[in-house]
This record gives structure tokens, C-alpha cells and sequence, in this order.
């Protein structure tokens, strides 16, 4: 399977910085084979990276998703409109959706049963804090939000694409070992009944991506903060395999 590098802007880039930052990665490594590569904009931005990305290697995924098709949701983004704009991925359960905006493992069970649906593939976002790793629960917390986010839907993981993504990692500028990585990566594949594919997220940069994609266990990054600009993204994209 070939790994998976995605780019989660966040609550950045306007439509027009996303353009540019996506004619700027075009050109670099619009041509780029051995690896999918997922662009996820904010909501706004979603049409005109769609636009130009199609016919291309490039991915289109999404930050959030309401576990409802339609209705009196006001702020609310369906998956089905998602899929209209030419996503074909969904970012679930981030760690800033849980802690930020208060979304537990339940909401994040019904969002992921809709998306496989209708057709959306979820990247599962699951990881500790760091009062959590101090205090050693870091496997009792990964534990409890796949369980809970996998009810009633255990036997279609495979599906989907998970994300190790420790909380005290993403953005703060520091990254799990891979030895750290590494022991998240095989609790969680011995946790799941099916082979799935893990991403490593957190702090993840053009220093580090060589180091994180040399072990085996990590078949992917899910990249924030250095995603925003062409030069970094594009070195993390050609990582040394």
C-alpha cells in the first residue's frame, strides 16, 4: 500500500492562498508517484482546490463532518456535500474537535458510521495527552476511544485510515520518538480485528519526516502547521523511502 502523506490546514488559507499554495505544490510535486497525498482545506476553500486538483495525484479531504445528511443544523457541513465538492476523505475525531469543541467518543461513532455510508473515508484521529502519558494511560485512552468509536461498525476498520496523533505533539513543536510512535502504532494494529492503515501525526516536519517514515509501522503522516507552506510540505511529501 502505498503511504499517505495529508496536509490539515486547519482554520487556514482563503480560498485565494489556497490556490496559490496548490499551483505552488503542482509544480514541485504535482507529478509524484509511491505515495497518496491528501490536501484537506478549510470548508471554503474545499471548490477551489477541488477545481484544480481534479485529474491530478492529489487527494481531496475535508476537516469535519455532522453525522446527519441534512436538517436544522445551522454551521453544520453534511458528508454528502462533502462528497458533491469531490472529497473523498474526512478528518474525524481530531484531538482539537474533542478537547476545543467538546466532541466525545459518541459523536465521533455516528459521524464515522455515516461517512463510510455514503462513501467518505474517515481518517480516525485518536491520541493522549500529556497528563495522560505521565500518568501511563496512554494505552487505556487509545483503548477506549477506538472501542467507542468503532461501535457497531468494528467489522468495517479496515476501511478506515487511523491517526496516531499524541495531544501534547500536535503543535507545540514536539514529536514523539519513533520508538514512541512506534509502540502506538502495534497497540492500536493489535487492537483492530483487520490490517489497517496508521498515520503518525504531531509536530511532523521536513527534519523529522525521514526518520518517522523509515519505520514500518508508521505508513503515513497527517501534517499540520508545516503543511501551510509549499517548500516544507513538498520536502515532506518526497520523503527518503
Amino acid at each position: 500500500m502505498e503511504p499517505i502523506i495529508a496536509g490539515n490546514w486547519k482554520m487556514n488559507m482563503d480560498p485565494a492562498e489556497s490556490r496559490t499554495l496548490v499551483q505552488d505544490l503542482m509544480k514541485s510535486v504535482g507529478d509524484i508517484k509511491g505515495r497518496i497525498v491528501i490536501l484537506i482545506p478549510p470548508f471554503t476553500s474545499l471548490a477551489s482546490v477541488c477545481e484544480l486538483t481534479r485529474n491530478t495525484r492529489f487527494k481531496l479531504g475535508a476537516q469535519n463532518m455532522h453525522w446527519e445528511r441534512s436538517g436544522a443544523y445551522t454551521g453544520e457541513i453534511s458528508g454528502l456535500f462533502l462528497k458533491s465538492l469531490g472529497c473523498e476523505y474526512v478528518v474525524l475525531g481530531h484531538s482539537e474537535r474533542r478537547h476545543i469543541m467538546g466532541e466525545s467518543d459518541e459523536t465521533v461513532n455516528k459521524k464515522l458510521k455515516v461517512a463510510l455510508e455514503i462513501g467518505l473515508i474517515p481518517i480516525f484521529c485518536v491520541g493522549e495527552t500529556e497528563q495522560e502519558r505521565e500518568s501511563g494511560a496512554t494505552e487505556q485512552v487509545i483503548r477506549r476511544q477506538i472501542s467507542e468509536g468503532l461501535k457497531g461498525i468494528e467489522n468495517e476498520a479496515h476501511k478506515i485510515v487511523f491517526a496516531y496523533e499524541p495531544v501534547w505533539a500536535i503543535g507545540t513543536g514536539k514529536t514523539a520518538t519513533p520508538e514512541q510512535a512506534v509502540a502506538a502504532h502495534k497497540f492500536i494494529r493489535n487492537l483492530l480485528k483487520k490490517p489497517s492503515t496508521i498515520l503518525y501525526g504531531g509536530s511532523v516536519k521536513p527534519d523529522n519526516i525521514d526518520t518517522l517514515m523509515k519505520e514500518d509501522e508508521i505508513q503515513g503522516v497527517l501534517v499540520g502547521g508545516a503543511s501551510l507552506k509549499a517548500d516544507s510540505f513538498a520536502r515532506i511529501i518526497k520523503f527518503i523511502q
